[in-house]
């Protein structure tokens, strides 16, 4: 058994294991680590407890200190240079002429990197732009492209459910959404219906993709033919998933008569539903919609090298696993906790990648 603690270092992130030490830890309280990009300020979320070695990769980094009100200074003072940061980097880009939108600029905790984020349609050459960077702000700067949901997920947003965007409330992992689950649903495949802010399909649609199979597995398909209570023979005109319902039309002899039953009423031999399946005329309309789980900017740095972050793009445009690899905690693997992550197996990168490319302080 390994002793840990879980920090999370934004809202909605991902929990890492670190190593307690001797510190008397609780939740909420705000503590001092090193991670992959540096030494950063993180929020415990799990109290120190004890877990199966097999569930913490080694080495395990211990806790620096508990954060003082001077750290909490420091947080505030690096938001505001932010703030100047992501001004002073627009401006360059407009100077470059590169064709890219500048998301956010976040610096780490000892100021020892800068980090800004972006997308674009395709690949950017900002190696003049890291230079131009880097003799302003004297210290290392990394750009980073990301995907347009995770651009939604940082600058958060209202959904059309009149909430706060999940990715930004909660969703610590995006996960793949198919336009066959809209299908499943019985959903208008109108794209402004169907997509979320990001442009697209809405995360929601998994949510409740479990609960539709399940209740489209009790029902007969449309067509089929049913015994109803009464012992009368009918045809299936159409079914309500979630009411569980089912209008038959039946045969009185002198005419035909369409009644409504609950499907537990109703005799049928069960048969394997038909895959759905989606048309290439819609897939034509709604090309660009989906999207396989990404979640290639976790604000958490990378420890690859250029050449790493390299293999992994080909990786993802030959449909190899793109699970992303780049987070804190050691050797380019994370420690977090694993209850809260059971479905990260099946994700992908956005087919963008991350392009990140770092410069050394400028001796200028």
């Amino acid at each position: 058994m390994t002793k840990v603690v879980g920090i999370r270092f934004q809202r909605a992130g991902k929990i890492y294991y670190f190593d307690p030490l001797d510190y008397d830890l609780e939740v909420p309280m705000h503590v001092i680590v090193e991670t992959a990009r540096g030494v950063e300020m993180g929020t415990v979320l799990i109290a120190p407890k004890e877990v199966e070695d097999d569930q913490v990769v080694q080495p395990l980094k211990p806790v620096i200190r508990v954060a003082t009100d001077e750290d909490e200074k420091v947080m505030e003072r690096n938001k505001e240079k932010e703030v100047e940061a992501f001004a002073i980097c627009k401006d360059k880009i407009a100077k470059h002429g590169l064709e890219m939108k500048l998301v956010a600029a976040e610096y780490t905790f000892d100021n020892n990197k800068l980090l800004f984020y972006f997308t674009a349609d395709g690949r950017i050459d900002f190696r003049e732009l890291v230079k131009d960077l880097a003799s302003v702000f004297r210290t290392r700067i990394e750009l980073r492209q990301i995907g347009v949901r995770d651009e939604t997920k940082m600058l958060g947003g209202i959904g059309i459910c009149g909430r706060e965007l999940c990715c930004k409330s909660y969703l610590t992992d995006f996960v793949p959404v198919s336009i066959k689950m809209a299908k499943e649903q019985n959903l208008s495949l109108n794209p402004t219906k169907i997509s979320g802010v990001c442009g697209r399909l809405m995360c929601c649609l998994k949510n409740e993709q479990d609960t539709y199979e399940y209740l489209n597995s009790r029902l007969p398909s449309v067509g089929d033919y049913v015994t109803t209570p009464t012992g009368m023979r009918g045809e299936v005109q159409n079914v309500s998933v979630l009411r569980q319902l089912v209008k038959v039309v039946v045969d009185n002899g002198d005419e035909k008569e369409l009644q409504e039953y609950s499907v537990d009423d109703l005799k049928f031999t069960p048969r394997r539903r038909k895959d759905v399946c989606v048309t290439e005329e819609e897939l034509k309309e709604l090309e660009g919609l989906e999207d396989a789980g990404d979640n290639t900017s976790e604000k958490n740095g990378s420890d690859k090298n250029y050449s790493d972050r390299k293999q992994d793009r080909q990786n993802d445009r030959l449909g190899q696993d793109g699970e992303n690899r780049n987070r804190r905690g050691g050797r380019g693997r994370r420690n977090y906790d694993k209850r809260d992550h059971q479905n990260r197996g099946g994700a992908k990168r956005d087919e963008q990648g991350n392009q990140s490319h770092e410069s050394q302080k400028s001796d200028n």
